[in-house]
């Protein structure tokens, strides 16, 4: 064979490990073949110039002694490497140099400027680059011994940081970093950080407490089950609505141990949840900067939100990043409560969705961006939400730096949101010898859509699948197949959906016509994309659009009906547009809004417009910005 595999180490620490990479080259391959295909191997794209091989003996890890012809007579450098004999295994070394121009970036965030580059000589220490560097960032009054160099190792597995001696002598560490590890060198970064007297304190959210509790009555309870001492923890914030608390902590054994015991209590049946949060400070963010506030559902989409999760704590500050399983969406908005500005990007279901803009409505009065706007990366079965706002019918392993360029291209929309009064005036059924008292009326909040009927009994149905073999349920083909099974069971029933309910619009009766299913919907897109308005122009009503502070009512005559207008050949049944509607159900009947379905009792359902109209990011039409 005319090919040669050899083993190469990128350093003395890879020698030592004995983890070394293929790579297979010509048997007469030239000195700077070689280097070319090492550097390849470990996705080093710097200059082959500034490299050499060296054999590899127990003697290499000691000496500098390279086998390289690159600098000798010209007779030797169009050579083999291997033209005397062809050892096994090779080291890849940096050439010694006199002088280098390396990357300092500021600890401290300084927009329009990433980093600085400095040339830096055999005489250039800490110092001497401190004080060359200072001017650079705009900090030439400041005084020197305010500062230090660290030198950051951002690896794959973890991040290592080292403070340099003020006299060290920065070509001299360089040497020492490359010759340990070529990669290393590149995964390396230095800071100039400016120092600051060190301070313990740990910020901790713990949830899962009981709502509408005082501050002092949460210390109680923290102190009953959790044993936490008073003279180094404290309650900074109190979420009554919620029933969640911020602790701030002084000491981190203290901290350690509160957060692991969390973890293993419970209160009135319910377990407790605890999370680490950063400290955001709002006076040291610049002006016009508008960060972003990440939430992922890694339930939603299979695996991919366990994989966008990951992503997108390596290209933003994972502290940016929240799991919504977590906590919920509440420790994310406490965190940037004092950010002057920011959006957010949901990645989820419109479930998701829902539950992180009605999360946003209870706290928003805390936050001084009140009105943050909210970005959609779909992981869900249907995604209409996301549809209508042009991010796609469900993610599909676009890359994440996309994705973030194109939330901060998007446009600002308003969308209308909903309030739903339930108040039941029966039992529910099944309550025992019929004497159980009505259900209380309970609110929810409604963004899409609003079903009764034959709708909410398929999504029930889905549901309840769903719950029995979660496993199963990892993938949206599946899920609509899932559907489709339910439906067809479904199609020889008949029910009389238009005799078991009245409807109010507006204060005036209207008559409804014979009818399975009765649909109010707040956005174009029902049941994974399908009109089920229609666009069909239409005297009665006005044309419907997502922030017009109207709904509009459509009936469906059951399942064949429904997958007629998914199917795009037919469109619902138009009943009614309006701003206030009373429903009253005379039997128990199915139920779900935005997907989430239940068996609702006989009673009332009133729906209005809640609130002010919530800001969201449509995806642009435009390419991307270059």
């Amino acid at each position: 064979s005319g090919k040669q595999m050899l083993k190469i180490y990128d350093g003395n620490d890879a020698v030592k490990r004995n983890q070394f990479r293929l790579i297979s080259v010509p048997r007469i391959a030239k000195n700077e073949e070689v280097v070319e295909a090492a550097l390849r191997a470990y996705y080093i794209n710097d200059d082959q110039q500034e490299y050499e091989l060296q054999t590899f003996t127990q003697q290499a890890l000691l000496s500098d002694d390279v086998i390289n012809r690159n600098d000798a007579a010209e007779d030797s450098n169009l050579g083999s490497v291997f033209r005397e004999s062809i050892p096994e295994a090779w080291i890849i070394r940096a050439k010694p140099k006199d002088e280098e121009v390396i990357r300092i970036y500021p600890a401290w965030l300084k927009v329009g400027m990433a980093y600085v580059s400095l040339r830096v000589n055999k005489d250039s220490t800490t110092q001497t680059v401190i004080k060359e560097v200072l001017p650079l960032l705009g900090r030439q009054w400041d005084c020197l011994q305010n500062f230090k160099l660290v030198e950051v190792l951002m690896g794959s597995k973890q991040v290592q940081r080292m403070v340099l001696d003020n006299q060290e002598l920065i070509l001299n560490r360089l040497k020492d970093i490359r010759k340990t590890s070529i990669r290393q060198m590149n995964q390396t970064r230095f800071y100039v950080v400016e120092n600051s007297k060190s301070i313990v304190r740990v910020n901790l959210f713990v949830g899962g407490l009981p709502p509408q509790l005082s501050s002092e009555e949460y210390m109680n309870i923290l102190k009953d089950e959790l044993a936490i001492k008073t003279n180094v923890v404290s309650v900074s914030h109190v979420y009554q609505a919620q029933g969640a608390v911020v602790l701030e902590i002084s000491c981190f054994s203290e901290a350690e141990r509160i957060y692991m015991l969390v973890k293993d209590t419970t209160i009135n049946d319910k377990p407790l949840n605890a999370v680490v949060i950063p400290e955001v400070v709002a006076s040291k963010i610049p002006q016009n900067c508008c960060p972003l506030l990440v939430f992922v559902n890694p339930k939603s989409g299979g695996l991919k939100g366990r994989d966008l999760l990951y992503s997108f704590r390596k290209l933003l500050n994972p502290h940016q990043v929240f799991e919504l399983t977590n906590g919920g969406p509440l420790p994310g908005f406490h965190t940037f409560s004092k950010v002057p500005s920011f959006r957010v990007l949901v990645c989820g279901g419109d479930g998701t969705v829902g539950w992180v803009l009605g999360a946003l409505e209870e706290i928003r009065h805390k936050l001084v961006c009140s009105e943050p706007s909210v970005a959609i990366l779909p992981l869900g079965t249907g995604n209409d939400l996301g549809r209508v706002l042009r991010w796609g019918a469900g993610y599909s392993g676009e890359d994440p730096y996309s994705i973030l360029v194109s939330v901060d291209e998007a446009d600002d929309v308003l969308m209308d949101r909903w309030t739903i009064l339930l108040d039941a005036e029966e039992p529910a059924e099944g309550a025992e010898n019929g004497v159980a008292e009505p259900e209380p009326p309970k609110i929810v909040q409604m963004n899409s859509y609003c079903g009764l009927g034959i709708d909410a009994e398929l999504s029930l149905d889905f549901h309840q699948a769903r719950e029995e073999e979660p496993g199963k349920f990892n993938s949206r083909f599946h899920n609509k197949g899932v559907y489709v099974k339910v439906g067809l069971q479904k199609i020889s029933h008949t029910r009389n959906l238009h005799k078991d309910i009245k409807l109010q619009v507006d204060q005036h009766e209207v008559e409804l016509p014979s009818i399975e299913g009765l649909i109010f919907i707040n956005i174009p897109s029902w049941g994974s994309g399908a009109d089920l308005w229609g666009s069909e122009s239409d005297n009665r009503f006005e044309k419907p659009r997502i922030d017009d502070g109207l709904l509009e009512v459509v009936g469906v005559t059951g399942v064949v009906h429904m997958g007629q207008v998914q199917g795009g050949f037919r469109s619902g049944i138009r009943i009614a547009q309006g701003s206030y509607f009373r429903v009253t159900l005379l039997k128990p009947i199915p139920v779900q809004v935005d997907g989430e379905p239940w068996i609702q009792a006989p009673g009332q359902i009133i729906i209005s417009a809640a609130g002010p109209k919530v800001h969201m990011l449509k995806k642009s039409k435009q390419k991307q910005k270059k």
